[in-house]
């Protein structure tokens, strides 16, 4: 494969260029894959469906049920059929985080598919199941292969389509009460609980956190539930959101922004997190809560390119043409006539 055939000049570019290839994984190995490598954290908060997807045995610890939900998305991208299932974050904040076997460029266009189990209500195009996640990445700065590092959020629809309904820096904590509804209180002065129902008679609180309460954080989404001839359904946000409609499942990198949202310009991103967005609960329904089957780098021969490039010192990849002066490897003056590395005004270019 074109992979095998380049492993041992990409670690050579490797070796030439450490500093620029710091913040881009390559990991170990001849053949890279689209889909998720592992899952390093699964946090969820409580809910009807946890400590069911994936199950919890007695014993399971934080790693062990994080290595269950890298087995279930890794058979959902394969015909491993005895492992396919959904992983359920619970209720709002409840969270994920994986990443893959490389980098993920920021090329143009979308860079990510992320999918949960949303469907529309029959005939409408507007509403039906739609448990909004949304989406933070993050660069391995510190270079220690580690989910530690700064996290920024991809702003989806909300941001312009409900301006003064979305709640930034929300936070809720939930407090651990045995077979019972799960108490909450936010910093908005709301109080409530992840209600039981006579469905799922499990424990609701994760059984393999050792902790009495669980504090979550982020963006809380308005509530979109409404009731409908078939019960409670909630309205489609128009894009952005994982979970959130049957056709709004990639995503960009470029619409990452920090926590005064403002736009941040990432190459790369080494770790992705999804959590869930609303606080919302109906009756039979219960609460509101994303769910995740299937992630993929929707461009891994672009992100495999852009790593060896990096390794070898270009500063842009995204350069269609120039009108300057503009040189070939050897140092001879050149108009750029095909596809190639290029040095414009002493730096290497991609020209595409």
């Amino acid at each position: 494969m074109r992979y095998l055939e380049n492993k041992k000049r990409l670690i050579g570019l490797m070796l030439l260029a450490p500093m620029l290839m710091q913040a881009q994984q390559l990991r170990e190995k001849t053949d890279y894959d689209r889909f998720v490598e592992a899952v390093d954290e699964y946090v969820p908060a409580p809910g009807q469906f946890i400590n069911t997807m994936p199950e919890y045995v007695e014993g399971d610890t934080p790693e062990t049920m994080a290595a269950k939900c890298t087995t279930i998305l890794r058979a959902n991208s394969t015909d491993d059929v005895d492992n396919q299932g959904l992983i359920c974050l619970g209720a709002y904040g409840g969270y994920i985080t994986f990443h893959f076997d490389h980098s993920v460029a920021n090329i143009e266009g979308n860079d990510l598919r992320i999918m949960g189990n949303a469907f529309s209500e029959a005939g409408s195009s507007v509403s039906g199941s739609s448990e909004p996640g949304i989406i933070m990445v993050s660069k391995d700065v510190n270079h220690n292969w580690l989910p530690d590092d700064p996290w920024y959020e991809l702003a989806g629809s909300a941001d312009v389509d409900s301006v003064g309904k979305v709640i930034y820096n929300y936070e809720i904590t939930y407090h651990c009460q045995p077979m019972e509804a799960i108490p909450w209180t936010d910093n908005q002065g709301q109080e409530g609980t992840v209600a039981r129902n006579g469905f799922h008679k499990q424990e609701y609180y994760p059984l393999w956190i050792d902790a009495e309460s669980l504090t979550f954080s982020g963006t809380l989404l308005p509530k979109s539930g409404t009731r409908s001839t078939s019960g409670f359904v909630q309205q489609f946000y128009r894009e952005g959101y994982v979970d959130n409609r049957p056709d709004d499942v990639t995503f960009d990198i470029s619409h990452a922004v920090d926590a005064d949202r403002q736009p941040v310009q990432l190459d790369f991103i080494d770790f992705v997190r999804v959590y869930n967005a609303t606080n919302q609960q109906y009756p039979m329904v219960g609460e509101t809560s994303t769910e995740i089957r299937i992630a993929e780098d929707l461009h891994l021969e672009a992100s495999l390119d852009a790593i060896e490039q990096a390794a070898s010192g270009i500063t842009d990849l995204r350069v269609s043409t120039t009108t300057l002066p503009c040189y070939d490897l050897t140092g001879r003056s050149v108009t750029p006539s095909q596809r190639g590395i290029y040095i414009i005004n002493g730096k290497k270019y991609f020209i595409k």
